[in-house]
């Protein structure tokens, strides 16, 4: 069922020493480890569209054989487990070595690379114990693909195995911790390559091995680069940053807080990757975490999220600057992200409104009286873009007093001023009549999605699943897949954050406790 092959630890290095313990791993990239096995593993959920880009047969899920080897209770042949070294920049500090600590690479199947996270433990655990509790894996299945559908780059996911087994945490860091059962989740992607396996490298001064894998990444992932050019290194350099900048654009229309961008958290591939205390706006804030770790400096705000992403890129960029030689490239790439992603947001923001991009750009007052609308009245950020697409199709100047009412109702605010909402609309209504746009109903549901996977209802499903109910967890994963598009239960999945959840654990108290 599975053919691996091992093109990544065949190119590199491996730790001289075997086992789990704790060590410092230098000069290789990996340590062999085979997953822990767990008690009763049980296939929760399946993605039939991952699956199929890895070319498994539609009857996978089914097999027995299958679900050992993605609860990481069988090694197949041609399997040869790993885990990576790499460092990070966390907070805004280097971290010195983190590495796969609870995360286990199968191998590759085509062109992807298949990842057991909770697998047990590594020499990259620090003491712990390499596994990861099942609500946790739920965000990270859920949130994967609900990501991918909703057209953002993203790992998949192909399984989520619940256990028997069980470990302790401390969700808070409050000195209680409690029982929870393990979980694991097969994580997919062409390559979990991050910011943080080229800094750790370059701290340590490994430059054969940094430049090793400079060139590993270049032919594997950036093929339309000729790898034997003099400015290789520093075109790769400039189109991760122009990826990021594109994905972060795309995180910010949506209201995704990623939560924890470290340098370790950034894929080369400017894939979204480790969904830990992630959370979506629900009242508009900028300044708004889901990360509870994060609370008093708010480092990883939804407001904050392209100046982190471009510092991010600083620190690869001077990882890199060795095998360049020359500043200048490094930092005209900084700034093309800087223009990429502000060129993208008002692209996507343009859309999201129904204005022409042209429109939107001589009359930045719009932008500025919306971010005053959204604020003051403490609106729902994607609620209120889905009532102005609905809007759009039976209101096409948004006059009508049903429209503003529809507007009004996605306030958080107990008495919300309309004043602000009509003045925006006045603005809004002479630029809808000067864009003129053709279908501009069908053009802003494209960007504005109905569904949003909010944390209070991924959560409900959650307290479900550990209440042994998992139809809740079948039917989000369902409507997940259709975003965009009505569905006829929208009752239950469309709505505004419950005022008992606002503060809820797992809605707006996350850590990176899992």
């Amino acid at each position: 069922m599975f053919v691996f092959d091992d093109r990544f630890t065949r190119h590199f290095p491996a730790d001289a020493n075997t086992g789990r313990l704790p060590r410092v791993v230098q000069q290789a990239l990996y340590a062999r480890v085979e997953p822990e096995p767990v008690s009763n593993p049980k296939l929760l959920l399946w993605s039939e569209e991952t699956a199929a880009l890895l070319g498994l047969p539609a009857d996978a899920a089914l097999s027995d054989a299958v679900r050992d080897v993605l609860a990481g209770n069988a090694v197949v042949p041609g399997s040869r487990p790993y885990a990576t070294v790499y460092g990070g920049h966390q907070f805004g500090h280097w971290a010195g070595q983190l590495g796969d600590g609870r995360a286990i690479n199968l191998g590759e199947i085509g062109t992807y690379t298949l990842q057991l996270k909770g697998a047990g433990r590594t020499p990259f655990s620090r003491h712990a114990d390499g596994r990861a509790v099942l609500r946790s894996s739920i965000r990270e299945f859920l949130c994967s693909e609900a990501m991918h559908h909703l057209g953002i780059p993203s790992t998949r996911a192909l399984s989520l195995i619940g256990t028997d087994s069980t470990v302790e945490r401390d969700m808070f860091y409050d000195g209680h911790p409690e029982p929870e059962p393990c979980a694991l989740v097969c994580r997919v992607s062409p390559s979990f390559l991050r910011f943080g396996h080229f800094e750790l490298l370059a701290q340590r001064d490994e430059r054969v091995l940094l430049k090793s894998l400079v060139d590993f990444t270049l032919a594997a992932h950036f093929p339309q680069i000729d790898a034997e050019a003099p400015d290789a290194v520093a075109r790769m350099f400039d189109q991760i940053c122009r990826n990021t900048a594109e994905l972060v654009a795309r995180w910010m229309a949506v209201g995704f807080v990623h939560g924890v961008m470290n340098t370790d958290n950034m894929s080369v591939l400017s894939e979204t990757i480790d969904y830990g205390p992630y959370g979506w706006l629900e009242k508009y804030d900028l300044q708004w975490t889901p990360n509870t770790t994060d609370a008093q400096g708010r480092r990883y705000s939804y407001g904050n999220q392209p100046a982190i992403a471009q510092w991010n890129l600083s620190r690869l960029g001077n990882v890199l600057y060795p095998l360049i030689g020359d500043v200048t490239p490094l930092q005209d790439s900084l700034t093309a992200f800087n223009q990429e992603f502000h060129a993208g947001w008002n692209r996507l923001l343009a859309d999201k409104l129904g204005l022409s991009a042209e429109v939107l750009q001589a009359n930045p007052l719009c932008y500025q009286q919306l971010v005053h609308v959204l604020s003051a009245l403490e609106m729902d950020f994607n609620l209120f873009f889905d009532a102005l697409t609905r809007i759009a199709v039976r209101d096409a100047d948004c006059s009508e007093p049903e429209s503003v009412q529809a507007l009004l109702g996605c306030s958080y605010a107990e008495t919300p001023d309309a004043a602000p909402l009509h003045a925006w609309l006045q603005l809004y209504r002479n630029l809808l009549a000067e864009s003129a746009l053709a279908d501009r109903g069908s053009s802003m549901r494209a960007v504005n999605p109905v569904f949003i996977l909010r944390n209070h209802l991924v959560q409900d499903v959650i307290d479900a699943a550990h209440a042994g109910n998992l139809q809740p967890l079948q039917d989000i994963f369902m409507r997940l897949k259709t975003p965009y598009a009505d569905a006829v239960d929208d009752a239950r999945w469309v709505r505004k954050c419950p005022p008992e959840s606002m503060h809820r654990a797992g809605c707006s108290m996350l850590s990176c406790s899992s």
